[in-house]
């Protein structure tokens, strides 16, 4: 594990790739303290053309907080969806090969009901450029810790993975929120156990709700995700 800068501004990490079939995970061990916007990311997209990547998202309903800028194996980039939600583009010089995955990981966004106003506007650009898989106005909210309550949930797909869009009053229980990605797996009761023998612990769950059996867990570095098993719609 090498030391490199990955920022546009004079910063140190070790940084690694940790890839699996539900997902890959870019894990940075900063030794400086860490520039804005970098470690708030949600999520990272490799692309294949930076510049139209950058086009495409001013285009539509993102903001550049991070130009792009050179790394050590390519560029990158860091738009802003609404709703603060952060992501980071990069661009390989050398594209990787990379092997497909066996499931589709999501995105696991949160955002205020003003937020989610405003997203109902953008919904039909969203639609025609990404694809809208579902958007349910009154889901059942046990799917995020809430009994006896709705939340509005909207789930997205495109080739560069899929989202869910939680639209609540940010009356959250704990860990509900601090998930960052959902992974589907062949088999939720296998994968959790594997889990917690790697020294994982489950928050949350498992539970069926919104057509899925799923567990929030937490992994060694405070790492949270969700993990689904194949009932999920």
């Amino acid at each position: 594990m090498s030391v490199t800068d990955v920022t546009p501004t004079p910063s140190r990490t070790r940084s690694e790739l940790v890839f699996s079939p539900a997902g890959t995970l870019s894990v940075f061990d900063f030794q400086t303290p860490i520039p804005y916007p970098f470690g708030t990311e949600r999520t990272g997209w490799l692309m294949t053309n930076m510049d139209s990547g950058i086009q495409q998202a001013r285009a539509t309903i993102a903001s550049v907080i991070v130009a792009p800028f050179p790394d050590p194996v390519g560029r990158d980039a860091v738009i802003q969806f609404p709703g603060g939600v952060n992501t980071q583009l990069h661009w390989h010089t050398t594209p990787p090969p990379y092997q497909p995955l066996q499931t589709v990981p999501e995105n696991r966004v949160y955002l205020a009901a003003g937020c989610g106003q405003r997203l109902s506007a953008l919904l039909p650009e969203v639609h025609q450029r990404r694809g809208r898989e579902s958007d349910v106005p009154k889901a059942n909210a046990s799917e995020i810790g809430l009994l006896s309550q709705t939340f509005r949930r909207i789930r997205l797909t495109s080739p560069f993975g899929r989202t869910v869009i939680s639209v609540t009053n940010g009356h959250l229980p704990y860990p509900y929120g601090h998930e960052t990605t959902g992974y589907k797996v062949a088999n939720l009761a296998t994968t959790l156990s594997k889990a917690k023998a790697a020294g994982a612990t489950v928050l949350s769950g498992p539970h069926l709700s919104g057509g899925r059996h799923s567990a929030t867990v937490k992994f060694p570095g405070g790492y949270v995700a969700e993990i689904h098993d194949n009932n999920s719609g």
